[in-house]
């Protein structure tokens, strides 16, 4: 029974190891793709979008429509390119909490019905790819490699900037 349970818990780690690659790509894809039009859309129909945000209370309309629909296009395509891909999630995800706040909080009557917006979907998302970051098929992972070989070659870590600090 214990071979069995390893055998099934060992394997897939061992297959997804070789694909580490291919989640955050996927995600980054997506996201980004659906964001880059999102944005572009509400760039193009400001006045609209002023309305409607007018409508939903959120406060200086006139500024932050044209914030917010920045961010979804410029994200977007960060995104995309997997450029400042923790910067751009962390931000998109901020809109999907503002959103949710302003246009959808009135509709939540359960736990299901706020785990079931779309909104919410992208956040985790966002909140996944701000954690892990843009994989390595991304400029970010190039950059990192580039600015690794510039520099001693020795990789900053959280841990390795804590040790510092107490010698």
């Amino acid at each position: 029974m214990t071979f069995l349970v390893q055998w099934l818990i060992e394997w897939p780690r061992r297959i997804a190891g070789y694909l580490t690659w291919l989640a955050p790509l996927f995600a980054r894809l997506t996201v980004g793709w659906v964001f880059l039009w999102s944005g572009w859309g509400k760039l193009h129909a400001l006045p609209q979008i002023t309305d409607n945000f007018v409508s939903w209370g959120v406060p200086f309309p006139h500024l932050l429509t044209p914030f917010v629909s920045g961010v979804e296009f410029f994200g977007g395509l960060f995104l995309l390119a997997g450029l400042l891909t923790r910067i751009s999630a962390g931000a998109l995800g901020i809109t999907m909490i503002v959103a949710i706040k302003a246009a959808k909080w009135a509709d939540v009557d359960s736990l299901e019905t706020l785990l079931g917006f779309d909104e919410f979907e992208y956040l985790a998302l966002f909140l996944w790819l701000a954690i892990a970051g843009a994989g390595a098929v991304s400029v970010d992972h190039w950059l990192e490699r580039r600015f690794a070989r510039a520099g001693n070659g020795a990789k900053v870590t959280p841990a390795a900037s804590l040790s510092k600090l107490r010698a």
